[in-house]
């Protein structure tokens, strides 16, 4: 049998028998709707995992879901779910899903530095999750939104303390 990935990123993973995805295979994908359709039922799965849900197929909205409880516990637990978000978080940049990436990442700042349920996830969060997202801007506004809810704030490593003041 021939490995494949659920995510498949242009780079290696730990399953060393899967081939990376060339530019090719990322624009052949993407123009095919089935494929797409599939990526996101996909993506909906592993969101359910994690106890996510997406409530939003156009913007990538999300919300937790009713046995978040019980699913974050499992986030918080085992460590490994953060390399896969990371992956997930990836292959939404590769795919054109841009957007989502955005609500995922601003999802986990909000369960870890807000509501802090996620205190297992919050340095995968800050040092991983956030530099997936492939929009300066947007990038910029969720270092913002970290820093703003980072406690304490003196401590935020993520980006520069003066232009995290003089944001707008």
């Amino acid at each position: 049998s021939f490995p494949f990935r659920l995510f498949p990123l242009r780079e290696h993973g730990m399953n060393w028998r899967a081939k990376p995805l060339t530019c090719q295979e990322i624009q052949a994908f993407r123009k095919s709707k089935e494929v797409m359709q599939r990526f996101i039922r996909a993506y909906q799965l592993m969101l359910r995992f994690y106890g996510i849900i997406l409530i939003n197929e156009e913007t990538g909205e999300l919300k937790r879901a009713e046995n978040w409880a019980e699913r974050f516990q499992n986030l918080n637990r085992f460590s490994h779910n953060n390399l896969r978000i990371t992956r997930i978080l990836k292959c939404l940049g590769e795919m054109g899903y841009e957007h989502y990436q955005v609500h995922l990442v601003k999802f986990f700042l909000t369960e870890t530095l807000v509501k802090e349920t996620l205190p297992n996830v919050k340095r995968s969060a800050l040092d991983y999750f956030l530099f997936t997202i492939r929009s300066k801007r947007k990038r910029r506004e969720l270092v913002h939104y970290a820093w703003q809810h980072f406690k304490p704030r003196g401590s935020f490593v993520w980006g520069p303390q003066d232009k995290l003041l003089k944001y707008r």
